[in-house]
Parts: structure tokens; sequence; C-alpha cells
């Protein structure tokens, strides 16, 4: 139990009164530092919200997530590594909330922040079989690949798939983030695990500091910078948790299929697939009648449930899971649109 709340419940609750804090000091001061979004004379078929709302999640969930890692995890070259890319997610994510950047120049500063973390030695140098044995990724070249792909992927589609909502980025992280720090603490006999789910836990608590401004009625979005930032953080620890990649994948399960069916729904009709439309799960769920905070409330239950279900299963059952995924959320999207029409 003492093992427990020192390497779990402590950073935690420092990270989450470190966010809870601050968030309020920058919706004070979002006006000067022009961060606000304001919905009159926009078109974009993406926006929900009907009022100037702050972005600049992004910025207290950084700090957070900074002095708790400092103050909890020792200091080495992986963690100096994996800040300074949160860093460069931080710097982009901010100059996007005031400037609204290009996607693909985006896309490019998100490549060079996941390339910091893998130069200094992380990487996906394994991954489990579903079918039996492992996939041997211990080639440099190829595990550095892997993990920056795997990396850039998640943070694209936690922006993409699981932002739109008041509140539901901010909790499906969470609970995302609580996954990966149990699966850690399950092998905390090994002292290397430590780590790994301190710098959950603070990513749990950075998000959970900021979920009171951002639920429904949200005073606060977590913009490019606090999504790409969540991503960036399950993807990192992901891999640290001795490469539970599959893990994360089911509990994200949602999200994430529901933004690989929107790439290739915008492809197949001849748009970019970086630049966002109002056909994601979550305009369709409120296109039924749903409300914003009844939306979240699917992410977050349907998220936890793949949580607790991702704990339990072995590789071949989480593959099983994925799929049936795919076809249920698939089925859905599509139902959801014919019934629209």
């Amino acid at each position: 139990m003492a093992k427990l709340i020192s390497l779990l419940f402590i950073p935690l609750f420092f990270s989450f009164l470190i966010s809870y804090f601050i968030t309020p000091i920058v919706i004070r001061f979002a006006k000067k530092l022009k961060i606000m979004d304001d919905p009159r004379g926009k078109t974009h078929p993406k926006i929900i919200h009907d009022k100037p709302t702050p972005r600049g999640g992004g910025i207290p969930v950084f700090i957070a997530i900074l002095i708790a890692s400092l103050v909890f995890i020792p200091i080495d070259k992986h963690l100096i590594a994996i800040l300074i890319g949160a860093f460069v997610i931080f710097v982009m994510g901010f100059l996007d909330d005031r400037y609204n950047l290009n996607p693909y120049l985006r896309l490019a500063i998100g490549m060079v922040a996941a390339l910091i973390p893998i130069l200094s030695g992380i990487g996906i140098s394994f991954l489990t079989n579903p079918f039996g044995g492992i996939l041997d990724l211990s080639n440099p070249l190829i595990s550095d690949l892997f993990a920056l792909i795997w990396i850039v992927f998640m943070m694209n589609m936690l922006n993409m798939g699981a932002k739109g909502i008041d509140g539901q980025l901010s909790g499906v992280t969470v609970i995302s983030a609580i996954t990966i720090a149990a699966l850690s603490f399950y092998y905390s006999a090994d002292i290397t695990q430590w780590p790994v789910i301190i710098l959950t836990a603070v990513t749990a608590g950075a998000f959970l500091g900021f979920f009171p401004w951002h639920k429904f009625p949200q005073k606060i979005m977590p913009g490019y910078g606090g999504a790409t930032l969540a991503g960036y953080m399950l993807a990192i620890a992901s891999i640290l948790s001795t490469t539970k990649v599959g893990t994360l994948i089911v509990v994200l399960g949602i999200p994430l299929i529901d933004t690989g069916y929107s790439i290739i729904r915008r492809i197949l009709s001849g748009k970019s697939p970086v630049w966002g439309d109002r056909g994601h799960l979550h305009h369709k769920l409120l296109d039924s009648g749903l409300s914003k905070k009844q939306v979240s409330q699917v992410y977050w239950s349907l998220t936890a449930i793949l949580g607790i279900l991702a704990l339990n299963l072995n590789a071949t059952n989480k593959l099983y899971t994925i799929v049936g995924v795919v076809f249920l959320i698939g089925g859905i999207i599509i139902w959801l649109t014919y019934r629209s029409k």
C-alpha cells in the first residue's frame, strides 16, 4: 500500500494541484495571450462551441507534467529527452492556439518532438505477436522507426478523435493513463518500472486537474497542444511499460478507430486527411440528439470498459477485441450517417 501511495497517489495529486490552480490563470489571461477561439464569423463545420472560449489547455498540463516529473522522477537522459519533446509540443501548441498553424507544419514539428526521446534511446525493440511468440524489432533503425510512427500516430489520433467535446479529451486521457499506470504497477517488483508508474501518474494528475475547467460547460479548450501532449505522453508511457502498445490501442480504441474511419473517408472523397470536418463519431452522436455532456460520458464509459478489458486480456484476445471494436464503431458511424439523411 505504501508503494502504491508513493508511486501513484502522491505524484498524481501533486500534478493535479498544479494543473488545477494554473488553469484558471491561463483562462484569465487568455485574451492578453491572444489565444481566444471566437466561433462568431467562422463557418468551419467542426466548430460546435457557440461563444468565445480560451484555447491553451496545453499550458497548465505541460507545466504540471514538467514540475511533477522533476520532483518525483530521477533525472536521467531519458526523462530530459521526454520533457524536451514535451516542451516542443507545448510551444507548437501555443503558437497554434494563437496563429492557427498549417496542419502539415504541425505534423512536421510533432515528428521532431517525437524524435527527441527516440534519440535518447527510447524505442520499440519488440512486439508481442498475437498469434504466438515475439516480433523482434531490436535492429536500431527498425526500433526507432516503429517508435516514431507510434508516437506521432498517437499524438495526431488523440487530437483528431478525442478533443471535440467538452471534457472528452481530459476524461479519456485520465482513464488511459491510470490504465497504463495500473499495468506498470503490476510489474512494480521491477524497480525500472517505478519511473513509468510515476510518469503516467503525473500525466493523469495533470489532465485530472485540467478536467474541472474543461468539463461541460467548458471554460477552456485543450487546443492542439493539449491533445498532442496527451498522445505523446501516453505513447511514451506505453513504450516504457514493457512495450504495451496493444494495451493502449485497446483502451483508446474508440477515438483511434473513429479517426481511422475519418481519414479513410476523407481520402476516398478526395479531401486532405488532416483537415477537420464534421464526420467524427462525436459529431454524429450530437446530431442524433445526445447532449455534449452525454457524448463525453459515452466516451469516458467506453474507455473505462476497454481499459478494464485491456488489463485482463492476452495479446490474442486484444487483437480480437480491437477487430470487434472496429466493426462496432464502424457500424455505429454508418448507421448514424444514414439515419440522419
